[in-house]
């Protein structure tokens, strides 16, 4: 296992500087001078060029690109253009709340699509399985901003019974929680039905194993036979999806944040691609590639927990 993390690591390290050589070229072969930007529509070509050079503009790309990753491994991520705030500062301010936005989202869409997925398996050919089928299908269909949309206008404007405007209030706190469960239904749909299909699917495969029948055969307990033989086993794929899923919404909280007006890790980084704030945008890709990439390595430690079978020796 430890082997494993160490490899991991390494190939982390290796992920992570080709995503952020992507994101940087990108960015800079992307229409926009930040430089224009800055100066305003008064600046001269002098002015322009004057910001350029106090920014290192003017140096070729690869250059550029090598003093970036020089401050990046020193733990400098540079500055924002337009706040001259420091990138680590802005995103530790901001990324608390992003990352309780995935971890409500993440909770609503395991609470949800485990349970509809388990009973669907246990009632299969129902009208409960048709209609959680169904309803898993419209989830994964429905864009996030028109969800996001149609909850405000329910929930907020016309029953008026939960807040919208930001995360404002800490969420261990009554008013918190309310603000923070219209945009983790939001987010957090899509993944459930998506989980929900994954966990009817495994279910019903491990239900029909010759164990499952043998355990039945033997007179063990219906519960146990499912939360003991099944659940566990089923558990594996599932997890994979679980975890896969975190990662995209942690990286997927972009649109929810400016429906919701939260002030997040994914709102900064529209407002920095609008500005063309270099900077900002590589630090905040980096920090939800890095996040994502350690989702999956401690979904693949979880897996040798869940079952011995496997083994990454």
């Amino acid at each position: 296992m430890a082997g494993l993390i160490v490899q991991r690591f390494i190939q982390l390290i290796l992920l992570l500087i080709g995503i952020s050589f992507i994101v940087f070229l990108s960015m800079h072969i992307a229409p926009g001078d930040p430089a224009s930007i800055i100066g305003g529509p008064t600046a001269s070509k002098a002015d322009i060029k004057a910001i350029q050079e106090n920014l290192g503009l003017n140096k070729p790309i690869l250059v550029q690109y090598w003093d970036y990753l020089k401050g990046v491994f020193s733990g400098n991520l540079g500055f924002s253009y337009q706040t001259k705030q420091s990138v680590t500062e802005a995103l530790t301010e901001r990324f608390p709340n992003t990352l309780n936005l995935a971890i409500a989202s993440i909770i609503v869409a395991v609470v949800i699509g485990v349970a509809a997925g388990i009973i669907s398996a246990l009632k299969h050919n129902s009208l409960f399985d048709a209609l959680s089928t169904i309803i898993a299908l419209g989830g994964i269909s429905i864009p996030n901003f028109w969800l996001g949309a149609v909850l405000i206008l329910i929930f907020a404007v016309n029953l008026q019974w939960l807040p919208v405007g930001g995360l404002t209030d800490p969420i261990w706190t009554i008013e918190g929680m309310k603000q923070l469960i219209l945009p983790a239904l939001t987010l957090g749909t899509g993944s459930a039905a998506m989980i929900a299909r994954m966990s009817r699917s495994a279910m019903l495969e491990v239900i029909r194993a010759d164990y499952v029948r043998t355990a039945r055969a033997k007179g063990v307990r219906e519960k146990s036979v499912i939360m003991l033989h099944c659940l566990r086993n089923a558990m594996i794929p599932v997890i994979t999806v679980i975890g896969l899923n975190f990662g995209f919404l942690l990286g997927g909280t972009i649109i929810t944040e400016q429906v919701f007006a939260i002030n997040g890790v994914g709102r900064l980084m529209i407002e920095s691609i609008a500005a063309r704030d270099f900077p900002m945008v590589q630090g905040a890709v980096l920090l939800v590639a890095t996040l994502f990439v350690l989702v999956n390595l401690i979904v693949d430690i979880v897996y040798a927990f869940i079952d011995p079978r496997i083994s990454y020796e």
